[in-house]
């Protein structure tokens, strides 16, 4: 068994980013599904709909969760996902890094997944420096 992926996020942010981490590793080592949620979505519906598509998804290690921003909408449905008893972990904040580092680390366990998922998105934010001129070069 293995720990399963449910991104819920503002679309077509969802699909595209995992669409990317595809391209960049093939297929998904981890079972996933994306909810992608429109401006004009019903909330209840889409809670109803990824309630489901949690206990499909759920191979009985669990299943980390993966939003986009933190008090929207999609957060919002993931968040009501997290109940006593569930083995699930909820991080905003999607993003490409994120995703791949998670995709990286199949065989970990939901706890250290999470912790993963984590490092990639920290990881995966730098500031790039400026390129030196050839003067500045000459200079040094």
């Amino acid at each position: 068994m293995t720990v399963a992926l449910l991104i819920i996020a503002h679309a077509p942010l969802g699909s595209a980013t995992l669409t990317a981490a595809r391209g960049t590793l093939g297929e998904s080592p981890l079972p996933v599904a994306v909810m992608d949620i429109t401006y004009d979505a019903d909330p209840q519906q889409e809670q109803q709909r990824a309630e489901t598509l949690l206990v499909e998804l759920d191979q009985g290690d669990g299943v980390l969760v993966l939003t986009d921003l933190y008090g929207s909408t999609p957060c919002n449905i993931a968040s009501r996902l997290l109940q006593p008893g569930r083995a699930i972990h909820l991080i905003s904040g999607l993003s490409l890094p994120m995703l791949i580092r998670t995709m990286n680390y199949p065989t970990l366990p939901l706890g250290e997944l999470a912790q993963k998922a984590l490092s990639g998105a920290r990881d995966g934010i730098l500031i790039q420096p400026p390129v030196a001129t050839e003067e500045q070069l000459n200079h040094a």
